[in-house]
């Protein structure tokens, strides 16, 4: 069969709707014909400006190479979604594949060249990426939606696209089966590509990105979400002498001491009604975590580690997983989070830790009414006067608010629409904000961190009017008066004692404006160093440093039964059972990514990946086992062929999940068996 998808060219442009969804290749009939592409790919327009690259790429420069187009823009929570994907298959084809980032900016800030370069950085993407402003290369290849990835082989044609999250799955087995494809006729160039320069090093900063702050005036704290340092500041609300650091460096997802704690990327901050307990929005890993300030320790309240998948409609359960949860805000012992992912607000029981929906159908979009219905879009920051959650839509570029009584509804304060967005004060529609990624309500206020105006402005709830306080749209870094301040693209706002706390977070800054006196100054933290934790102490079950969560997965699981071993550096063995008359696939790569729980099961370096070139001969790699209990995980990909007619080729997906118990009896070895049956005859 055949595998390969029509295209067509129409006057230069490559409409999508004329280019078939990547679709997973079941075999193939012929070096050069399974995974080619059938037009050739529309050359960059001239005159762009180039992140990580030392001059424009060309398709000649990246002849050789399987080149997969990323069309996004920074402020979309999907495409975010996407961006460990795409490094994922980076690291597995760092060879053969690159990745070109195509920057389709939706808001107008998001335009700007210098303000793409500060979110490259952020999100640490080493890629090549081109600034389409002006939507050149969009319109060019017939683009229509964020985020949109199009696959081109390595003789520069076109194979086909796909849209929206999940990217992974979908096209590891297809860049897999076109490396070998064309590495079989000798078309793969391995050399680096001169011209890819990759991301610069990031600048030596007291804090990398802050996203979120908390004060408390009560107790006396300033807590920051040192975003990209993946860890919370605790300092002394009047001197700013820091106290505590929780978490390190590195990102990971580990309870336990301070020291051995981590985060990856969290934002949204919240206190328990005693001031000894702080909730942290942990983005990136998908939890939500609590910080006992007392003991000095970390745990884990909610989620899997895993992005939730798909909207969710109801209760969610404690066991439930997540997705990009972005600010939080108690009221009583309800815990509600603006979750960006799946455009809804949610709400966690801190008494019988139960986890449901607060608002939002799921459906991404501007629509007001009973909360179960309403369409929220990317709510990124929440706030409360006690009876209703205030938030940010933030792709709405809106500020909503949401009642809490069971029977309440959604209503729109200010912003009109998806696509509607600007700079100006006014009352209700009249008012244009953009991208607003924080709130806080004080003084009978909302203020508002309007991030891309690289502004603090001020909504009275009641009349809808807003006005501008500080800041101006050209963005910029500067103390003074209100009137003089400048901001760079602000994403978290808080409020104690007549002082405004601001995550300024391009300038990776705290800065304070006092109300009563008009200025703005910035916030002197002192003492990291003495601060630090050590990193040491008491590890929790979860104080390893963890792998990654584990990847969508589209196919067959299947949970095997219980293996005992005994600890210490052993091996893993997979043995394969292939019924007569069939034989491997050689045209595509079949392999085993195996995933360790790093509770009991780890590996050097973290997951392994290992091709499979003869299922007659097991795979074997090293594994380190600890005492405990613990789950590995293998997922499969084996393409496999008729022996007589090679022309009728199968693929078999299977994720495979050994539950362990690790003690001291026995050896440290694992021996894993799957048998394969084609179908029908299971």
């Amino acid at each position: 069969m055949k595998a390969k998808i029509a295209f067509l060219i129409i006057s230069l442009v490559l409409p999508l709707a004329a280019v078939g969804p990547l679709a997973l290749a079941q075999g193939g009939d012929g070096v050069g014909q399974g995974y080619t592409g059938d037009v050739p790919a529309p050359a960059f327009p001239q005159n762009l400006d180039w992140i990580n690259t030392s001059e424009p790429l060309t398709w000649e420069m990246l002849r050789g190479k399987v080149v997969l187009l990323d069309f996004w823009t920074y402020g979309c929570i999907n495409c975010m979604h996407i961006i460990p994907d795409l490094k994922r298959l980076e690291e597995e084809y760092a060879d053969e594949l690159v990745v070109i980032g195509v920057h389709s900016a939706k808001f107008r800030n998001e335009g700007d060249t210098e303000n793409i370069r500060q979110i490259v950085q952020r999100y640490e993407i080493a890629h090549p990426v081109v600034n389409d402003h002006e939507f050149a290369v969009w319109n060019r290849w017939g683009v229509r939606a964020w985020p949109t990835v199009i696959l081109i082989d390595p003789e520069g044609r076109v194979f086909g696209y796909h849209s929206g999250e999940g990217v992974y799955p979908v096209l590891q087995p297809i860049i897999a089966g076109m490396i070998a494809q064309f590495d079989a006729s000798g078309l793969i160039n391995r050399q680096p590509v001169s011209a890819i320069v990759g991301l610069d090093a990031a600048a030596d900063t007291l804090l990398a990105f802050p996203g979120k702050v908390l004060a408390d005036a009560e107790g006396g704290r300033l807590f920051v979400a040192d975003s990209n340092h993946n860890r919370i500041l605790v300092a002394d609300l009047a001197t700013y002498e820091v106290r505590d650091v929780i978490g390190g460096i590195e990102a990971g997802s580990a309870d336990g001491a301070y020291g051995v704690a981590r985060f990856y990327r969290p934002q949204g901050l919240a206190l328990s009604a005693d001031g000894r307990t702080l909730y942290v929005a942990d983005t990136e890993n998908h939890l939500l975590r609590a910080v006992d300030l007392e003991n000095r320790t970390v745990s884990t309240l909610a989620g899997t580690g895993q992005q939730a998948d798909g909207r969710n409609y109801g209760s969610v359960g404690p066991e439930g997983a997540l997705n990009s949860p972005w600010d939080l805000v108690r009221v009583g012992n309800t815990l509600y989070i603006a979750m960006a992912g799946p455009h809804q607000l949610w709400q966690y029981n801190l008494i019988t830790g139960e986890l449901g929906i607060q608002a939002g159908s799921g459906i991404e979009g501007l629509v007001d009414g009973p909360r179960s219905r309403a369409q929220l879009a990317q709510p990124s920051g929440i706030t409360t006067d006690g009876e209703v959650l205030y938030f940010a839509d933030s792709e709405a570029s809106a500020i909503r608010e949401s009642e809490i009584d069971s029977t309440g509804v959604v209503r729109t304060l200010v912003g009109t629409g998806l696509f509607d967005f600007g700079d100006r004060d006014g009352i209700g529609d009249d008012v244009l904000l953009q991208h607003p990624l924080g709130v806080v309500y004080a003084r009978g206020n909302v203020y508002v961190a309007d991030t891309y105006n690289s502004k603090i402005r001020i909504l009275n709830p009641l009349t809808r009017e807003v006005t501008s306080l500080t800041g101006d749209p050209a963005g910029g870094y500067r103390d003074g008066s209100v009137v003089e301040a400048l901001f760079d693209e602000p994403g978290g706002i808080s409020y104690a004692s007549g002082i405004l706390y601001v995550a300024d977070t391009n300038n990776h800054a705290i800065r304070a404006i006092d109300l009563d006196a008009g200025t703005v100054s910035t916030v002197q933290l002192v003492g990291l160093d003495a601060a630090q934790p050590e990193a040491g102490g008491q590890e929790s079950e979860r104080s390893r440093p963890v792998a990654s969560p584990l990847p969508p997965f589209v196919g067959q699981e299947v949970t095997l039964e219980p293996q005992s071993a005994a600890a210490g550096e052993g091996t893993l063995t997979l043995r394969f059972q292939l019924p007569e008359g069939y034989k491997l696939n050689t045209l595509a790569t079949s392999y085993v990514n195996w995933y360790p729980d790093n509770v009991a099961i780890q590996f050097d370096g973290g997951p392994l990946v290992y091709t499979i070139a003869d299922l007659n001969e097991p795979v074997v790699a090293p594994v380190s086992l600890a005492e405990g209990t613990g789950e590995l995980t293998a997922d499969l990909m084996i393409f496999y062929c008729e022996a007589v007619n090679e022309s009728l080729c199968f693929v078999e997906r299977v994720r495979l999940q050994q539950p362990l118990e690790i003690g001291t009896e026995g050896t440290p070895d694992l021996v894993i068996e799957h048998a394969i049956v084609p179908p029908g005859g299971r």
